[in-house]
């Protein structure tokens, strides 16, 4: 290829909010273009409950930055996104390392002010993160990530070549410590999704890929990881390079073994002609978001598996239902944006495998500093298109699991384990806690709202002055127990997204990422937008889901009764409506919107010591680059919002994450350049090498050495 510098084809090419019509293809097979799969009759509580009362439960150098002239005193570059503050738990390998980002809430420095400056909406094909800070890139698509793995070269890219490089599309991050003084980590990476048009030259269709091509493909999903380590005293990491390097993994939907638990595991829906026992998956799909649990192991959800699988129309009749509601079509043998996997490997095919499907759509775990262990899936969580989990401690001892599923009018969902969790990381702990996620109870939430009769899908504020309700975790299921009339509980974790339809579960508006803040113990979900809202004959607007044709999404502030996260009531509010501040239906806590950077469509949110909440966005349909945000929860800045960094056309942020130390934040630059009508020839972005597109994972720092944001 010519790495010399291009100009590029910047073509804004509106798709569904922000997102290119080619995004819209490739991340989730045209998802907002089929029907809702959720066709329930839900009731909605505006409508039947007084909202007072509880619901019934029924690698650049830094000479390669340029400090930026064109949007003001900012500085160019590969910036970095901040995310869930801690990294994991001690390891029997990194014996005394940070704390774990999953404990019970702490003590810590008070929410305050955050001091930088905050940078505008741009569109510049560069990553930009405020003054004072510097960044670098860390990894990239194909860069060879075990011992002897061959560079990339996108003329020549096989299964067995891409399946020892780094892959494509990461998302979710995680930074885990590998030594006391924090010199060394671990990083782990999902890698969502292939946009095959970007990834080899000469495209031309699915059908015209090689075989090896398609096996590169699914080779490029699932998740890596790489060895890390921290350059002089300052916040910036860089990849091992040198040495055995044995930590580094990579595990792919082409290869890797996985191990099912729960009680889904070895029943009769999960039984394939390859697995005739149900106990042992090839491989994961569509990685989205996750996060790191207390004992140091890291949470992987497989979200928009769907688009995956051909043959539909042919699985039998009874079947149907099931795979409409997880977005499988069953008119066609071919779904919209179907890479031919089945060309590969035929368990893609449901005409031959019906059962297949049925082994995706769960929460992955994956233990890093065990790089021979055996990723697990676990079916006690539920089965949905899963944008990630995140685990805290309850105050009994017991762990609790938040998750969202990532569709239009989906619901939200938690698990608490069984079995409390062992403090300590002797041999015996680790043992025990590697077992918490494997037995519990899986809730489905259903909420209740103050103003009800005010809501008209305008976004106006309610005369109390704020969105805001009760609610209720409604059980599904327990162990082997169901509590759902009519399904075992086998078919309510193989099948959970009926489940929550049969006990009027609350739609919501795409809820993503679930997270709970490590400071307050309080659950912040990402919403991250619904344009079919109050549409036609669909759900209209609710106090948690305020405007119809919901273009830009909000965040929901959720508090466990008592502070109790095995709770089974709360509260709620949305502290942010996200979109421009002049816009009057949009909100941010009460701040004076004019000093608010605008927001739109957010993806995951994340945290840093003091508790401040950081949101990363895909798709902002306000016609600038998505980015990183942050504001404070608590105190009189609570609201005020501030745009931190944005990314090149095209990508969205995502996988943020900040160190421990608050000295480092790294995020996920996805898909960048995926703009209709791009290519490998005619780039619509040639970050970050100036040649064409690739997807990578960049760090930011203080260049002073202090904490981010701070």
């Amino acid at each position: 290829m010519n790495d010399s510098r291009r100009s590029l084809p910047l073509l804004r090419t509106p798709g569904h909010g922000g997102r290119s019509p080619m995004t819209c293809l490739y991340r989730c097979g045209n998802a907002c273009d089929h029907p809702v799969p959720n066709q329930s009759a839900n009731p909605y509580f505006g409508d039947l409950v007084n909202a007072a009362a509880p619901v019934s439960d029924a690698a650049v150098s830094r000479r390669g930055l340029i400090r930026a002239g064109a949007v003001g005193a900012l500085v160019l570059g590969f910036g970095g996104a901040a995310a869930p503050a801690r990294a994991g738990t001690p390891a029997p390998t990194a014996p005394g390392a940070g704390p774990a980002r999953g404990a019970a809430p702490r003590g810590g420095r008070p929410a305050g002010a955050l001091s930088f400056k905050p940078i505008p909406p741009n569109t510049l094909d560069t990553v930009i993160v405020p003054n004072g800070y510097d960044h670098c890139v860390v990894v990239r698509w194909g860069e060879p990530i075990l011992p002897g793995a061959a560079q990339l070269d996108v003329r020549n890219q096989t299964g067995e070549r891409q399946s020892r490089q780094f892959g494509y599309n990461n998302d979710f991050l995680a930074v885990l410590p590998l030594d006391k003084r924090g010199r060394s980590a671990l990083l782990v990476a999902n890698h969502e999704y292939t946009n095959e048009e970007l990834m080899f030259p000469g495209f031309t269709g699915h059908d015209a890929l090689t075989v090896d091509q398609v096996r590169a493909a699914m080779a490029a999903h699932g998740m890596s990881v790489v060895e890390l380590e921290r350059v002089d005293d300052t916040g910036q990491w860089v990849v091992v390079r040198k040495g055995p390097r044995r930590y580094n993994r990579r595990i792919t939907t082409l290869a890797t073994r996985f191990a099912l638990t729960g009680p889904v595991a070895g029943s009769t829906w999960v039984r394939t002609a390859a697995d005739p026992r149900g106990r042992t998956v090839i491989g994961t799909l569509n990685n989205c978001a996750g996060g790191v649990t207390p004992w140091g192991t890291v949470l992987s959800g497989e979200e928009n598996f769907n688009q995956y699988f051909v043959g539909g129309d042919a699985v039998p009749a009874e079947l149907k239902p099931k795979f409409e509601r997880y977005g499988i079509t069953t008119k066609a043998r071919y779904p919209s944006g179907s890479r031919k996997w089945e060309r590969a490997d035929e368990r893609f095919d449901l005409a031959k495998h019906p059962n297949e499907a049925h082994r995706f759509g769960w929460i992955v775990e994956v233990d890093p500093y065990e790089p021979d262990s055996r990723p697990r899936k676990h079916t006690a969580l539920g089965r949905f298109k899963h944008e990630g989990a995140n685990v805290i401690v309850a105050k009994s001892g017991h762990v609790v699991a938040y998750m969202g599923d990532d569709e239009r009018f989906d619901y939200l969902y938690k698990f608490v384990s069984d079995k409390k969790m062992m403090k300590g990381d002797s041999a015996a702990a680790r043992r025990h806690n590697l077992t918490l996620l494997e037995s519990g109870t899986l809730y489905v939430a259903k909420l209740g709202f103050t103003s009800a009769g005010e809501i008209d899908g305008s976004g106006r504020l309610p005369s109390d002055g704020a969105f805001n309700g009760t609610g209720r975790w409604i059980k599904l299921v327990s162990g082997d127990r169901s509590y759902v009339p009519g399904m075992t509980a086998v078919e309510v974790l193989t099948f959970t997204r009926l489940a929550g339809d049969a006990v009027g579960a609350t739609k919501m508006d795409r809820p993503e990422d679930v997270e709970p803040n490590p400071v307050t113990g309080k659950i912040y979900v990402a919403l991250t937008n619904n344009s079919n809202r109050g549409v036609g004959s669909n759900a209209p607007a609710d106090e948690a889901n305020p405007r119809n044709a919901n273009k830009h999404g909000q965040i929901v502030e959720l508090t466990e009764d008592g502070g109790d996260h095995t709770a089974e009531s709360f509260s709620w509010s949305l502290p942010i409506v996200c979109g421009d501040p002049a816009d009057p239906a949009t909100y941010f806590a009460g701040y004076d919107k004019s000093r608010v950077s605008p927001i739109s469509c957010p993806d995951n949110v994340a945290f840093d010591s003091s508790g401040n909440l950081w949101i990363s966005t895909d798709g902002n349909a306000l016609g600038s680059n998505d980015g990183l945000f942050a504001t404070a929860v608590e105190g009189p800045e609570r609201g005020h919002l501030k745009q931190f960094l944005t990314v090149p056309p095209g990508a969205e942020t995502c996988g943020p994450f900040i160190t421990a130390d608050d000295r480092s934040v790294f995020v996920a630059v996805q898909h960048p350049g995926e703009v209709s009508g791009a290519s490998i020839e005619k780039p619509a972005s040639t970050w970050p090498d100036g040649d064409f597109a690739k997807p990578a994972v960049v760090c930011t720092w203080r260049l002073d050495g202090g904490h981010i944001g701070s």
